[in-house]
């Protein structure tokens, strides 16, 4: 055999085996506390909902910072699968509200159409 034949075959077996342990090092199936899917992310919206129907009011309106506290206080968040959550993550999902619902564009805003909506109903 020749040279170029036996490093063609030794490139072979080292690219094989090496995507043989990509494959087992890359997770197949999501983590328990994964809270990143879809799921996760409408129960979030919906205990930040909760969160602003009870705490805000128009004398005294909620900021980022005291809507995060209050999150995290609130008796049905889960610390443990939402260990993650943080400032960045409550910013994710306002700005993921606001898209959803462009009229809303501030928390003063979002309690206006969670009331209005009660109205209705």
């Amino acid at each position: 055999m020749s040279v170029e034949i036996m490093m063609l075959i030794g490139f072979i077996s080292i690219l094989i085996l090496t995507g043989w342990k990509f494959y087992h090092f890359m997770p197949m199936k999501p983590l328990p506390d994964d809270d990143s899917d879809e799921a996760s992310k409408e129960e979030l919206t919906q205990l930040m909902l909760t969160v602003i129907k009870e705490q805000h009011t128009p004398e005294n309106p909620l900021d980022a910072q005291a809507l995060f506290e209050y999150i995290v206080k609130h008796e049905s968040f889960d610390k443990n699968h939402y260990w993650r959550f943080n400032h960045n993550k409550l910013n994710q999902l306002l700005s993921r509200y606001y898209a959803r619902y462009p009229h809303t564009g501030t928390l003063p805003a979002i309690y206006e159409q969670i009331t209005k909506n009660e109205e209705i109903t």
